[in-house]
């Protein structure tokens, strides 16, 4: 946490992040909802099951926590870890009416689980914001499907996963650095 916190990536409260303990039943590792990513120490993480209830620990469950329960009972993820940087947050509105970012041809597109060349095209997902939670997990599903690595919501940030939680931070990486390039990319475009 203190690294996304440190890139900006999660700044004063934003983002939230899981790491699967047990499957059944379904039990998560999480920073508490409404702190300083930045200032977690371990032993203030809670343990929430698939209800949303805190098992272990001090504080209050996100609210997003039902996007975490999804992604890991059907992605197969063992950790999600939910970003706020701005570049992420200012692509998911420049292309929500699109619906996915265009990432192509980029060296570091290998980072991403089972890509194993630049010469490819990856479409980077972005569903609209919700205040509802059950709408977010609806919109999330199709994309699940399509095996992506993260998805991004409309003004809000990036969602990535992986087996587990070295997987999902290089994922986080990845998707941030390519996000970046991109932005980069339009900028120039646009002399």
């Amino acid at each position: 946490m203190q690294m996304l916190h440190q890139r900006h990536w999660c700044d004063g409260t934003g983002g939230n992040f899981s790491v699967v303990v047990q499957r059944e039943p379904l039990l998560m590792l999480m920073a508490p909802s409404g702190v300083d990513k930045g200032s977690v120490l371990p032993h203030q993480l809670i343990v929430v099951n698939g209800q949303q209830h805190v098992v272990d620990g001090i504080g209050c469950a996100s609210a997003e926590t039902a996007l975490h329960r999804e992604l890991i009972q059907h992605a197969g993820a063992g950790s999600v870890l939910h970003t706020h940087s701005v570049q992420a947050t200012a692509l998911s509105q420049h292309y929500r009416s699109q619906g996915f970012i265009p990432l192509e041809g980029w060296e570091m597109l290998k980072g991403l689980a089972g890509i194993t060349t630049h010469a490819t095209r990856v479409d980077l997902p972005v569903v609209a914001n919700s205040q509802s939670m059950e709408d977010l997990v609806m919109a999330f599903r199709p994309h699940i499907a399509n095996r992506a690595h993260g998805i991004l919501v409309a003004g809000h940030g990036l969602y990535a996963w992986g087996k587990n939680l070295g997987q999902a931070q290089r994922h986080v990486e990845i998707l941030e650095f390519l996000l970046n390039v991109h932005s980069q990319q339009l900028l120039l475009q646009n002399r």
